[in-house]
This record gives structure tokens, C-alpha cells and sequence, in this order.
């Protein structure tokens, strides 16, 4: 067997006899790296695992009643329509033939479609309706090939909205329990951030105090020095391996660019042999890969990155969507509409609407109605406030802004203010769903890289409004922007909607 090569130190040792030789210790046996403990099986890990796997069961349980009930009762709605009375076991006999079917591929569409993923990954809304709808489809396309008696087609409408509604439901009252259950059980999300200074600091802030209803503990930071670092420096990157060994550590934070590609692949690599997820906050960059195609026959890979344009079908269902929700608001919402005008009209000189000129799509100016909130000099007086300005960036914003009238102020508590802007969605100027259009004062002040965000429509609400943040920085919610125009769907779209009431009764940054 061969023997070990002998250290410097030893082999001087061994030629000078007046030198007392090391202590000798037998080297780590080599071992295949595969005998490592494998992530999947760290204690973390394993804990996560049994989370997960309740996590599931619940919400599968949930859909699955969800569906049955609702089915139930649009049989029993149709048996009230046509009958006018209903015996209550009739409708459950005519459940039974199709409800079996129905469960395995309302769970193998929701599967597919993200919504038993990890809270943060999970589906929202529009991704239950959307699933539901596909459901139907499919339910209606196999009883018509296998020459099932259908005898109504308004079922499976009348069906597929109820079940939204209680799976929305379900789902919703489930986030909401879970969240408060790991408040009480004190569940935390320990975490470490790495970089660099200042870096460290703003991932800090931007971050915030938790994620999917599980708040942060963080521990500390691994940076080369503690200048900049708001939290206790817990080492040098060379020692991340002994920093995660001393802690139990549930993820690690990285800034977007303080690292080189070998330095990043060597502290990923530490970090999963034990058992920690690493989370990279990218560059922005980054985002744009996630719409690349890969092009091939380059000696390096090469990737085209598409404009985030709403082509074809995908453009006419957003229209289409648009179009008939922003009518719906205008004539149900008529009523209330007028009690603003008479509310407005009377209290301040004026007109109802302001005209707000805005920098929309191709970074062309258009005019934004809104309620009127402010006084009629209220344009002639921002140069003298521009010093209390509170918000960070080209952003205008102060809380208790002299200009606004108390109706005004009650209009913006609630967004109220900004319900006419569906007149300019139906003129085709905004769409329900965008990056908000920015005033003429705040889009001169952008830097060049911000103006992606005007190769589409603006919205009425966005990332920005549902974000649950309202101390993040301009480049941050430009990121946020970047993010929706990468990944658009008309279901993220219906998520956002979804999200934007919540959030507008949170009265969330809204001043």
C-alpha cells in the first residue's frame, strides 16, 4: 500500500535531529463524495418535508370538497330550475357518476399547474380559475366522445363558478389559519445573508421580515468586514462551511454581484452538503433570461432574449378581459360613481376629474383621469413641498400632504380615486394590469434602464400595489415591473385583481 507523502514541516523535522517532530496524524481516509449526507435527508430538510406533505394533504382535501360541494349545489340549482323542489339524495346519485373523474383530473391539472407547490411557488386565483376552467373542458370533450346524455349545457358553467368561489374560499381561509399557526408556533425562517457591505444592508431592508407568512430570524451575515453590515458579522465567505456548522441555518441569502462565478459555485456547494437552500436575489439582468431562447450552433451558448410583447391570442384575451371587466365597473358602479362627483363638487372649487398627464406605453403622454383629492392650486404649490418629498428615486409622495382635501383624503385611504382610470382602460391608453404609468415630473428623472417598463400598457394596479412593501426602493419596484413583463399570463393578471382588494382595504401605502 502506498504511504503518504510526508508534509514540509515532517520532512525537516526528520532531517534535523535537534528539531522535535510534529505530532503526526493520519490523513481523512478518501472517501466518495457521494457517502455525504444527500440534502433531501439534512435535518432541515426533513422537517420541510413532513411540512410539505401536510401541506398537501390539506389542500387536497380542501379542492377535492370544494369540488364536491360545488357540483352538489349547481345539480341541486338546476333540479330547483326545473323542478321547482328538489329531493336532496337525487342530486348526489347524479354527483357519483361523474365525481370520481372529476377528482382525478381536477388533481392532476392542479398539479400540473403549480397549485400544490411551496406557498411562495403556489398558484394564486386566476391559476385555480384557469385550472377549473381546463377541467371543464376536458369533463365536457370526454362525456361527448363517450356519448354521455348531457342534459343541460348550463351545468358546467354554473358548476365551474361556484367551485371557484369555494375553492377560492377554502384555499384563502387555509393561508389565512396557516399563517397565524406558525406565528404561534413561532416557526422562523433562519436565514444568513452573504456579500459584501452595503450590499448586505439593502438586501436586508428589501426583504423585510418575512416570506409567506413565516417570518425571518437572521442570524447574521458572512462578509469579508462588518463595515456597512447592519447585523453581527459571523465570519469571512472562506468560512462559510464553519459559519453553517456552528449554526443550524434554514437558508442562505446572496446579494446579485459580489461574488465571481467559481467563488458563488464553491459556497452553493457547501451549503447544500449541509442541508441549507440558498436563495440568490439576481441581478435585473437575470430577469430578462427567464424569456431567452437558447440559440445553438454558437461555440459559447448564446440566448435571444424576445421582447415582452402580448402577441396575438394572448394580447386579444388580455383586451378582451379589459374591456369587459372595465365595463362591468362602470355600470354597476354607477351609483357610487355619483355619490363621489356630488361629494367632490360640493366640498372643494373644482372640477370632478383631474386630468393627470402620464407617460404611458412607447413613452408617450396621455391624460389619467381621477377623482379629484386636491385643492385647484395643489400644481402650483409642489415645488414649494418638493423638500418633504418622503418617497426614495424620481417618486413624489408625502403622508400627510397639505394639498389633499378631506374627501380627497378618504378617496385615496381607499383608492377610490382611482376607479375613472377605467374609462381610460376602455379607450385603450391603460389596462387593468400593468406597471403604473409614473407623472411627467417623476419620468424624466428615470434612468435609462427603467424605461423597459413602458413597452406595454400601464395598469390600474400591479406588482407594486400587491407587493405588501412600501419601503422599496424605485429600483426595486422597477424590478417588480420587469418581473410581470417576463412572466405575464392572463392568470397572473386575475391573481393580481384578486390581491389588489386585500391590499387596498390594508390601506397599504396608501397616502
Amino acid at each position: 500500500m502506498a504511504k503518504p507523502l510526508l508534509s514540509a514541516d515532517a520532512a525537516a523535522a526528520n532531517a534535523d535531529p535537534d528539531v522535535a517532530a510534529p505530532a503526526e496524524y493520519p490523513p481523512p481516509a478518501p472517501a466518495d463524495i457521494r457517502r455525504e449526507r444527500a440534502f433531501v435527508f439534512a435535518r432541515s430538510p426533513l422537517r420541510a418535508v413532513a411540512r410539505r406533505a401536510a401541506s398537501i394533504a390539506s389542500l387536497v382535501f380542501l379542492d377535492l370538497s370544494g369540488l364536491a360541494l360545488g357540483l352538489y349545489i349547481a345539480l341541486v340549482l338546476r333540479w330547483l330550475y326545473y323542478e321547482h323542489s328538489v329531493l336532496w339524495g337525487v342530486p348526489w346519485r347524479a354527483e357519483t357518476n361523474w365525481l370520481p373523474f372529476l377528482m382525478l383530473v381536477t388533481l392532476l391539472v392542479f398539479w400540473r399547474n403549480g397549485l400544490y407547490a411551496a406557498r411562495e411557488f403556489r398558484g394564486g386565483s386566476g391559476s385555480v380559475v384557469g385550472s377549473l376552467a381546463l377541467v371543464t373542458v376536458l369533463a365536457l370533450a370526454f362525456g361527448l366522445g363517450t356519448g354521455y346524455p348531457f342534459h343541460t349545457f348550463g351545468l358546467a358553467p354554473t358548476a365551474l363558478a361556484i367551485t371557484a368561489l369555494l375553492i377560492g374560499l377554502f384555499r384563502a381561509s387555509y393561508d389565512v389559519v396557516t399563517k397565524d399557526v406558525l406565528r404561534l408556533t413561532g416557526a422562523r425562517r433562519r436565514a444568513v445573508l452573504l456579500g459584501k457591505g452595503e450590499n448586505v444592508a439593502h438586501l436586508r431592508r428589501t426583504l423585510g421580515v418575512g416570506r409567506s407568512g413565516i417570518d425571518y430570524e437572521f442570524l447574521g451575515a458572512v462578509a469579508p468586514d462588518a463595515e456597512g453590515v447592519d447585523l453581527p458579522v459571523l465570519g469571512p465567505p472562506e468560512a462559510l462551511g464553519e459559519v453553517l456548522d456552528r449554526h443550524e441555518v434554514d437558508e442562505l441569502i446572496v446579494t446579485d454581484s459580489d461574488f465571481e462565478e467559481r467563488e458563488l459555485l464553491d459556497l452553493v456547494e457547501q451549503s447544500h452538503r449541509r442541508g441549507v437552500k440558498v436563495r440568490i436575489a439576481p441581478k435585473t439582468t437575470e430577469l430578462l433570461t427567464q424569456r431567452g431562447d437558447y440559440v445553438p450552433g454558437q461555440g459559447v451558448p448564446l440566448f435571444e432574449l424576445r421582447p415582452p410583447a402580448f402577441a396575438s391570442a394572448q394580447w386579444v384575451a388580455k383586451r378582451a378581459f379589459d374591456l369587459t371587466v372595465s365595463a362591468l365597473v362602470v355600470l354597476l358602479g354607477l351609483p357610487i360613481w355619483l355619490a363621489i362627483a356630488a361629494a367632490v363638487k360640493l366640498t372643494s372649487r373644482g372640477p370632478v376629474l383631474f386630468r393627470d398627464r402620464r407617460v404611458g406605453v412607447g413613452e408617450r403622454e396621455f391624460e389619467m383621469l381621477k377623482f379629484r383629492t386636491m385643492y385647484a392650486d395643489a400644481a402650483d404649490r409642489q415645488a414649494a413641498l418638493e423638500v418633504a418629498n418622503e418617497a426614495a428615486g424620481p417618486l413624489f409622495k408625502i403622508k400627510n400632504d397639505p394639498r389633499v382635501t378631506p374627501v380627497g383624503r378618504f378617496l385615496r385611504r381607499y383608492s377610490l380615486d382611482e376607479v375613472p382610470q377605467v374609462l381610460n382602460v376602455l379607450r385603450g391608453e391603460m389596462s387593468l394590469v400593468g406597471p403604473r404609468p409614473l407623472p411627467v415630473r417623476d419620468y424624466v428623472q428615470l434612468e435609462p434602464w427603467h424605461r423597459k417598463r413602458y413597452l406595454v400598457l400601464p395598469g390600474m394596479t400591479g406588482l407594486w400595489q400587491v407587493s405588501g412593501r412600501i419601503d422599496l426602493s424605485f429600483d426595486d419596484l422597477v424590478r417588480l415591473d420587469f418581473y410581470y413583463l417576463e412572466n405575464w399570463s392572463i392568470w397572473l393578471d386575475i391573481t393580481i385583481l384578486v390581491k389588489t382588494l386585500p391590499a387596498v382595504l390594508a390601506r397599504r401605502g396608501a397616502y
